[in-house]
C-alpha cells in the first residue's frame, strides 16, 4: 500500500555529508516507487533549490538544520508534515520535545531515529545535555516505533525505557573500490606508497589527537586523514601542530563520492577513533570495501564489527598496533570485514527495513 512519508531532521538532498543525508538519500533511491516520499530541506545548505530528488518531493524550510537552529528547523517541519504526511520519519531527537503536544490532535504515525545518545557527546555543555536527554526521553515514549543503530543503544533503551526498538543501522555498500587517477597521484604523490587512512568530523570524541600522537610515536606507515580541520580550534590546532611531521597527510574535506573512495579504497589500514554515536556510516563503508581496521575499543565499534576487528584506548596502544603491524594478518581481517557488511549493512536491507515501519 502506497503511503504518504515525511523524512525530517536532516540538512537534506542531495546529501552533502552526514549519516542522516546519506540515509535519506537511499530511502528515497529504494522507496520512491512505492511511496509518496517528502524529505525537508534547509535552504541555507542550499545555493540551488529543487522541486524534486530521487523520486521523493523536497520542501524547504528558511532556518539552519544543525546548532541551535536545528530544534526549530524540526519543529517547523513537525508540524507541516502531520498535515498531509501518514508517516513521518524523525531522524534525531532535538525538535522532539514538542512531541507530546503533537500527539494531542494527530494521529499521524511516528518513526523516530534517536540516533547515538547525542546528550552523551563531549561536545555539548550541561545544558544542552539536559535538553537532549529530555528530547530523547520524549521521542521514546511519544514515538508509535524507535529506530537504534546498534545492539548497544537498543540495549540501552530497553533497560533506560523498558520499550522495544527496532534496530536498523546503516548501508555501506555506496562505497566503492576505485583506481587511483593521475590526476589524483600526482596531486597526492603519498598515495604510491601504503598508507593508513581516516575520514571523519574533527571532534575531540573522534580521538584524532590521539591518533596523531601514535602515528607520530611511530612513523613508519603514513597516514592520510579526511576532515574539516579548520571548523574549530580543536582542528586548527592539531593541524598547526602535526601536519608538519613527515607522514602525516592532513586533508580538508572531500565530498566528491568517485574522489574519496580512490584514496579511501586504497588504503591498506582504515583508522576508525570514533568513541560515540552508535553505529557510524564511515565505519561501515571501510566494512564494505573489505579494508582492515584499527578502531577505538568502545562498545559501539566493537559491536559494530562483530569484534572482528583490532581495538585500542589509547596512542601508546595504537602506536603499539602500527609498530607490530603484520601485513599477512590484515588480509583475512578486511574479508572478515566485508563478510559482516554484506550481511548487515546494505541499503536495501536498510530500505526494507525502514519500510516495514512506514
Amino acid at each position: 500500500m502506497t503511503r504518504k512519508v515525511a523524512i525530517i531532521g536532516t540538512v537534506g538532498l542531495p546529501a552533502k555529508y552526514g549519516g542522516f543525508e546519506t540515509l535519506a538519500e537511499y530511502l528515497t533511491e529504494h522507496l520512491s516507487q512505492c511511496h509518496e516520499i517528502t524529505v525537508y530541506c534547509s535552504s541555507k545548505s542550499y545555493d540551488e533549490t529543487l522541486d524534486n530528488y530521487n523520486g521523493a518531493r523536497l520542501r524547504y524550510v528558511p532556518l539552519n538544520a544543525n546548532g541551535i537552529e536545528s530544534i526549530l528547523y524540526d519543529v517547523v517541519s513537525l508540524f507541516s508534515a502531520i498535515r498531509y504526511a501518514d508517516t513521518v520519519l524523525v531522524l534525531g531527537v532535538s525538535g522532539c520535545v514538542i512531541l507530546p503536544v503533537l500527539k494531542l490532535f494527530s494521529r499521524r504515525r511516528l518513526v523516530v531515529n534517536i540516533d547515538g545518545l547525542e546528550w552523551k557527546r563531549d561536545k555539548w555543555n550541561a545544558f544542552t545535555k539536559r535538553f537532549l536527554r529530555l528530547s530523547e526521553k520524549l521521542a521514546v515514549r511519544y514515538a508509535d516505533s524507535v529506530v537504534t543503530d546498534n545492539k548497544v543503544i537498543q540495549d540501552y533503551v530497553q533497560a533506560e525505557y523498558a520499550k522495544v526498538s527496532t534496530l536498523i543501522a546503516y548501508g555501506g555498500d555506496q562505497a566503492a573500490k576505485v583506481a587511483i587517477s593521475e590526476e589524483t597521484s600526482v596531486r597526492y604523490p603519498f598515495l604510491q606508497q601504503k598508507y593508513a587512512f581516516c575520514v571523519c568530523r574533527i571532534e575531540p570524541e573522534n580521538n584524532l589527537h590521539l591518533t596523531l600522537e601514535a602515528v607520530k610515536q611511530n612513523a613508519s606507515l603514513p597516514v592520510v586523514i579526511v576532515g574539516n580541520w579548520d571548523s574549530s580550534e580543536y582542528g586548527r590546532d592539531l593541524r598547526a601542530t602535526y601536519s608538519p611531521i613527515e607522514g602525516i597527510h592532513l586533508l580538508d574535506p572531500i565530498y566528491h563520492q568517485n574522489a574519496l573512495d580512490q584514496l579511501r579504497s586504497n588504503c591498506c589500514l582504515y583508522l576508525h577513533g570514533h568513541s560515540a554515536g552508535g553505529t557510524n556510516p564511515s565505519l561501515v563503508e571501510a566494512m564494505s570495501l573489505g579494508l582492515p581496521i584499527f578502531a577505538f575499543g568502545v562498545d559501539y565499534n566493537r559491536e559494530t564489527t562483530e569484534h572482528a576487528a583490532r581495538y585500542f584506548s589509547s596512542a601508546g596502544e595504537l602506536a603499539g598496533m602500527l609498530d607490530a603491524l603484520d601485513e599477512h594478518a590484515l588480509t583475512p581481517m578486511g574479508n572478515s570485514m566485508m563478510e559482516i557488511a554484506r550481511r548487515r549493512y546494505r541499503w536495501d536491507v536498510v530500505a526494507s527495513q525502514y519500510a516495514a515501519l512506514f
